[in-house]
């Protein structure tokens, strides 16, 4: 049987005085099985440091297609892609807009 993801909560209040951006993220994180802690903290603290209202974690390891962390636009387009790690060569590119 397949291991499942560990679920981890954090409560983020995020005062970026350069970008005055100032809000509280109630997030939800998931630890798949392959991943180690010390990356989902990396993935939290990418995070912190690039909020804004529409960045969101994407299905992670999970989906090859998808970077670890993104920020999307009202109309579904790609504006912010933050890859963890080695990027894979196959993938090439992320999709510019």
């Amino acid at each position: 049987m397949a291991q499942k993801a560990t679920i981890f909560k954090a409560d983020l209040s995020i005062a970026d005085m350069d970008r005055h951006y100032y809000a509280d993220h109630a997030l939800t994180l998931a630890l798949h099985p392959s991943e180690t802690p010390a990356r989902l903290m990396l993935r939290l603290a990418a995070f912190a440091l690039n909020a804004t209202e529409n960045l969101s974690f994407t299905r992670g390891l999970s989906a090859e297609d998808e970077p670890d962390i993104w920020q999307k636009s009202l109309i579904d387009e790609i504006e912010l892609w933050i890859e963890l790690g080695l990027p894979d060569e196959r993938r090439g590119n992320p999709p510019e807009n």
